[in-house]
């Protein structure tokens, strides 16, 4: 989409040179998880025995009735014999299955594997004990894996780093997310990783020891020295296990804060701190009348030197304006300020102000619904359609897309529409 020829940017770059191009940053949240995953043997590893355990439990339609009935007996042990079983109380529940391309959710599949931990172990061993299944070695070497204090501190410092870019990727991923949003979002994520690292790893050996005796699985003493593996046992530097997990713990969270630096670096581009500047939270606190003339410059073909000039004599009176009118003083959000200018008649007076908070309405960070739209084209211009007109396949897209929109629209007055355009011998 990006490449430097025949693609899509480069198409609508020739066509309007003042476009700017920013990635999606729902899909750069997923490569930074990708890339501090990957560049640790310890977590690449880890994630190996995750996806096992999911394709062994899941395989064969059978696994999965077995880990019900296992957790199962668990809750009527947790509960008692007055446990009760009525329609609705049990849901179901299930293993979840990772996708390559949504690597955050493995978040969902860490939180069950937490919680249901006793039932895998339970129908691992079920696997093993079936020595006429093929996987049965994969099994046993998986339930090897899991029952060890190494993976369970895994398993709890990938949730908790999980847990904190969960919050961020979802977020990334609704329509109407703006660039301050997201800016601030990206910024409370690193510094919650940064504290992390500087204050939590004592606190995550306390919950893997707990989760360890609570399992009867082996609790190693962090003071005991370990060769570290992969080298000759001649030339094998000794480590503390303190030492091994605690190099593990930073070097994940470095990479993490790394990758997020480099990949979000549109957020600390010029374009986007002065569109910050159209912030109308606080009282307007972020506005900066020279990084909002600096944004008018970006767009030359909507702004001559005449318009810049017009716009520096606005820009003294908008704030003026809007810090004393109780109309604009609760807005949050760059497109809550455009529709109350509108409802005001703002947009009118204002009309070079107004013009730059629609450009910066253009410059969606949300791009994963833009995502979404090419997605839809696959479905609507696929091989069995190859011959669809554009104007049929935009009109098809425009209602695939909207759903929300067309959902609420009664069938009757569709089919009314459609039977008064012609003439009709029958009613439809």
């Amino acid at each position: 989409m990006k490449e430097e020829f025949s693609d899509l940017k480069t198409k609508i770059m020739s066509k309007q040179p003042c476009a700017f191009y920013v990635h999606c940053f729902a899909q750069n949240l997923e490569i930074c998880l990708v890339a501090a995953a990957k560049k640790n043997v310890e977590i690449a590893s880890f994630f190996t025995y995750i996806i096992s355990v999911v394709n062994l439990v899941g395989a064969f339609c059978h696994r999965p009735d077995a880990l019900g009935e296992q957790l199962h007996k668990e809750l009527k042990e947790a509960f008692g014999n007055d446990f009760l079983t009525e329609r609705g109380m049990i849901q179901e529940t299930s293993l979840k299955h990772t996708g390559d391309a949504n690597w955050n959710s493995y978040y969902g599949v860490l939180l069950n594997l937490i919680s249901m931990f006793s039932s895998v172990v339970e129908v691992l061993e079920l696997i093993v004990d079936d020595c006429c299944i093929d996987s049965v070695g994969e099994a046993c070497r998986t339930l090897k894996g899991i029952l060890s204090f190494e993976f369970v501190f895994h398993l709890f410092f990938m949730r908790s780093i999980l847990e904190v870019t969960n919050v961020l990727s979802l977020a990334l991923q609704k329509k109407d997310k703006e660039i301050v949003v997201a800016m601030d979002l990206v910024k409370s994520c690193k510094q919650q990783l940064r504290h992390m690292r500087n204050s939590e790893f004592d606190l995550l050996v306390d919950k893997v020891s707990s989760f360890c005796i609570k399992h009867d699985i082996e609790n190693p003493s962090l003071d005991e020295t370990r060769v570290v593996q992969g080298r000759s046992r001649r030339n094998a530097p000794l480590k503390t296990n303190r030492q091994f997990y605690a190099e593990v713990f930073f070097c994940v969270i470095d990479e993490q804060l790394m990758e997020l630096g480099d990949r979000f670096n549109e957020v600390n581009t010029e374009l986007l701190v002065c569109l910050a500047c159209l912030n109308p939270d606080n009282f307007f606190i972020a506005f900066d009348k020279q990084k909002l003339l600096r944004l008018a410059q970006f767009y030359p073909q909507d702004f001559s030197d005449e318009d810049l000039f017009a716009l520096e004599g606005q820009l003294g009176l908008y704030i003026q304006y809007m810090r004393s009118s109780s109309d604009f003083s609760q807005l949050q959000g760059i497109s809550n300020l455009a529709k109350k200018m509108l409802e005001k008649g703002m947009h009118r007076k204002f009309n070079y102000v107004y013009l730059l908070i629609t450009l910066a309405l253009v410059l969606p960070v949300a791009t994963a619904s833009v995502e979404r739209a090419f997605s839809a084209m696959k479905v609507g211009d696929g091989s069995i359609c190859n011959r669809m007109g554009d104007q049929w396949l935009r009109d098809s897209l425009v209602i695939y897309i909207e759903k929300d929109v067309f959902g609420c629209i009664d069938n009757e007055a569709l089919m009314l529409r459609f039977h008064n355009m012609k003439t009709r011998v029958e009613r439809l």
